[in-house]
């Protein structure tokens, strides 16, 4: 009998050696949970029930439990290495089949798709605009690899100051060539509907009535219609046009693209001291855009980034979660699967619910405390040299009892 029972001890401390070995090797791995060997003791329960003095029959391994507590978060210089702080799981698809984990180290393959080193893209809820995501069900996450379609100029801004001292200039006919025929001018660039750029130009002509200035406006030096008075208050606030909108007429750029119609905002125009000034200068369209990079925000919003100065959503990471993560299958790779003991998956958004956020250009590191692994280490070989010595005690025992004459 204590062969067997001391049999058992030495194969729970060989599988509790190989759950330490095993955690040890992973100590760098992103996103690596280490497990814990937990094991239990064993009674031979036969015909008779087993009494308060029974010496039992040794130990078993009742279970290897994975424990998924945080790691540390490691920060690199890839905005698609991601790192979850707190719970939740990046999902991830297989070719159809679903699989979890918490290694946020991806990248783009060839046709744009987000992918982790083994090829498994990455779950995304889809935009549905206006800052909304169809969370439905999750899509593979692809960066659009082509141009920003262009956005024609509706609208101007001009924060400027006028002087309140002006007088009418010497040449009473508007020649844009004459500067005695105007006072100010100053010019923003304004956008086809085909992304490409057009000068606008802003005269300012005096009026002889008292804080009244009249406008024009050209674009490409064609003169546009629509330029009319502006008045100020006496205090130097804008008085009119109500609103601070000047509808212009269209404006044919003659390159195939439509006409561009847009207003000027003189919203913040004021009519103080003696200095002309520009304060702001502004408008709301943009030529075509190149993608430059790719971001994300803690609540897993992917943004992609263009050379014309605007992003686009592309999708919000889908997180998952457990009623019990340690029942997930392990799959190999830092991936899990879902099972019976896990329960099924609980699909949501980076910090809703019970999910935590989501840091860009960060890793998770693995959760092994190596020194606390080492000590365990010890702790094993030692269990595992007791129990060899108790099978050579026993061996010394049988052996007496053999040779007795």
């Amino acid at each position: 009998m204590p062969f067997t029972i001391a049999l058992s001890g030495l194969n729970a401390a060989s599988a509790d050696l190989s759950v330490t070995a095993n955690n040890v090797a992973n100590v760098n791995t992103t996103g690596f949970k280490m497990s814990r060997a937990q094991f239990s003791e064993v009674f031979a329960v036969g015909t008779q029930s087993v009494s308060s003095s029974a010496a039992g029959s040794g130990v078993k391994l009742s279970e290897i439990a994975q424990q998924f507590t945080q790691g540390n978060i490691d920060f690199t210089d890839n905005a698609l290495d991601l790192a979850i702080g707190g719970e939740g799981f990046f999902v991830l698809s297989d070719n159809g089949s679903r699989m979890y984990t918490r290694a946020g180290a991806f990248g783009v393959n060839n046709e744009g798709f987000v992918v982790n080193a083994q090829g498994a893209r990455l779950q995304a809820y889809p935009h549905a605009g206006g800052g909304l995501f169809n969370t439905g069900t999750p899509n593979d996450l692809q960066l659009s690899t082509g141009a920003n379609p262009p956005a024609a100029t509706t609208r101007a801004t001009l924060g400027i100051n006028l002087p309140a001292d002006s007088s009418p200039p010497v040449n009473p006919v508007f020649d844009a060539s004459d500067p005695t025929s105007f006072n100010h001018t100053t010019s923003v660039s304004v956008y086809d509907s085909l992304g490409a750029a057009h000068t606008a130009t802003v005269y300012f002509i005096k009026d002889a009535a008292a804080n009244t200035w009249n406008t024009e406006v050209q674009i490409e030096g064609t003169t546009v219609a629509g330029a009319g008075q502006i008045a100020f208050a006496s205090d130097g606030s804008l008085q009119s046009p109500v609103g601070g909108l000047m509808p212009l007429a269209g404006y044919d750029p003659g390159t195939g693209a439509a006409d561009i119609t847009m207003s000027i905002d003189f919203a913040d125009a004021t009519q103080f001291g003696d200095n002309f000034g520009v304060n702001s200068l502004s408008q709301d369209g943009f030529t075509t855009g190149r993608l430059t990079g790719v971001s994300v925000d803690e609540e897993g919003v992917v943004f992609a980034r263009y050379t014309n100065g605007q992003s686009s959503s592309l999708g919000k990471l889908a997180l998952a979660n457990f009623a019990n993560p340690q029942g997930l299958q392990q799959l190999g790779d830092t991936a899990w699967g879902e099972s019976f003991q896990s329960g099924d998956a609980l699909l949501g958004e980076a910090g809703t619910a019970s999910f935590g956020s989501i840091q860009s250009g960060a890793l998770e590191a693995s959760n092994v405390d190596l020194t606390a692994q080492l000590v365990q280490m010890i702790t094993a070989q030692r269990n595992f040299q007791a129990n060899a010595q108790m099978i050579s005690t026993a061996d010394t025992v049988t052996q007496t009892v053999i040779n007795i004459r």
